[in-house]
């Protein structure tokens, strides 16, 4: 059995997400599809409009085989973090052979390609990334400036659109652990990445929230942009309190507490706690500190790592630990010979309570914070959701939703 395995967040799952995973099915070569997803918060900083069992359950009734949770420690971390927490997963499964991801254009070799130039230790590299950095550049576009500045040869756009940028971090991930994984990028189709506009048929979820949180709920446009499956459940969706919760927890946090966050430096946390306290709203908070080098959603993961106790130092002892793989949802009829594959992992499977007891040292503390995000994304939302459930799913058959030709 051959696993094509996918990083998502399915924050909502919607028909771009169903158009990926057909693909896979039709043209990866491989038996089934593995997901990878984020629990209850998201690599934005925000609190997912569904807890993740919800969400993994939608994943299989529209072509996932199975859904395992990356855990909150890496699902709220730094694109490089994320990707390398999900791939260090993946990578402890002998059946998956190939990583698929969205992109906006690129192959897999230009990809494979961007991501060595990306890993390079170059003396002069990191020369020029300090030097872009003088006039408030982020880190992240410093370093993509001075890797296009040394390799001509790499397609800019693979390092300057959204998807692509994650879809270079995951090759990078890849080839870090071995290269035994082969990238599978498959074209984004409808509204892109941060598109607000709502589409006929291919919005993006960016767009799909923010039409979720409207007062009066534009039903025509989300029933032609959601599987079945999903739309009762967006049409009952009831906003929650996630920023003020996630400010209570920056204003009550020690200054120290909050600068050992994986994405806080430069005393961050000081600024963060100072315009809180002169401007007590969510996002008018944020809008006040995003600036050139410090983006909207860097502020709000130093706001999501706060909240769920998450510290730099932990991070990296987490990358470097013997995890475990917790199941959310399993397709039903193949159950036994999917668990079986999970099985032959070199990380534990967690299924059931019995299954965490047994985890220790850094993998315990890593699944600890994943039980802090249940427990806090339960009284946000008044959920019920514990974290030792497997959901055992059948498929809903649906047509394949094709983009419209032009």
């Amino acid at each position: 059995m051959k696993f094509c395995a996918v990083i998502c967040e399915y924050n909502p799952f919607h028909n771009g997400h169903k158009y990926q995973l057909d693909e896979i099915r039709e043209k990866s070569g491989c038996d089934k599809i593995l997901c990878v997803m984020s629990g209850n918060f998201t690599q934005r900083g925000e609190a997912a409009v569904f807890d993740k069992y919800t969400r993994a359950r939608h994943a299989v009734e529209n072509g996932a085989d199975a859904v395992i949770e990356l855990p909150a420690a890496f699902a709220v971390a730094p694109a490089e973090i994320f990707a390398e927490g999900a791939v260090r997963l993946i990578s402890s499964v002998p059946a998956v052979s190939a990583l698929a991801f969205g992109c906006e254009s690129g192959t897999a070799q230009s990809f494979l390609a961007a991501a060595n130039a990306m890993r390079s230790e170059d003396k002069q590299l990191k020369a020029a990334i300090k030097e872009n950095m003088k006039d408030g550049t982020s880190y992240v576009r410093a370093r993509t400036q001075a890797v296009l500045k040394f390799n001509a040869d790499i397609d800019e756009a693979l390092l300057t659109s959204p998807n692509n940028i994650l879809g270079v971090e995951y090759c990078r991930a890849l080839l870090n652990a071995g290269g035994k994984i082969a990238p599978f990028p498959i074209p984004r189709v409808g509204g892109g990445y941060a598109d607000g506009e709502l589409k006929p048929d291919f919005s993006s979820a960016t767009a799909l929230r923010a039409a979720m949180h409207e007062e009066k709920t534009p039903v025509r446009a989300l029933k032609r942009n959601l599987p079945e499956s999903v739309l009762d459940d967006v049409l009952n969706f009831t906003p929650f309190p996630y920023g003020k919760v996630a400010l209570s927890a920056l204003v009550t946090a020690k200054n120290e507490e909050i600068a050992e966050t994986a994405d806080c430096s430069e005393g961050l946390e000081n600024r963060l706690k100072a315009l809180t306290r002169s401007n007590p709203e969510y996002a008018e908070m944020l809008k006040k500190a995003t600036t050139k080098r410090y983006t909207l959603s860097r502020l709000k993961r130093i706001l999501a790592q706060n909240l769920l106790g998450l510290k730099l130092k932990e991070l990296k002892e987490f990358l470097s630990a013997s995890l475990y793989l917790k199941t959310l949802a399993i397709e039903k009829s193949d159950a036994e010979n999917i668990l079986a594959e999970l099985a032959k992992s070199s990380f534990p499977v967690i299924a059931r309570k019995s299954d965490a007891i047994a985890l220790k040292k850094s993998a315990l503390a890593c699944f600890e914070k994943d039980v802090r995000g249940v427990d806090l994304y339960n009284v946000l939302t008044g959920s019920t959701t514990n974290e030792y459930e497997t959901l055992f799913v059948t498929r809903t058959e649906t047509k394949k939703k094709k983009e419209k030709k032009k």
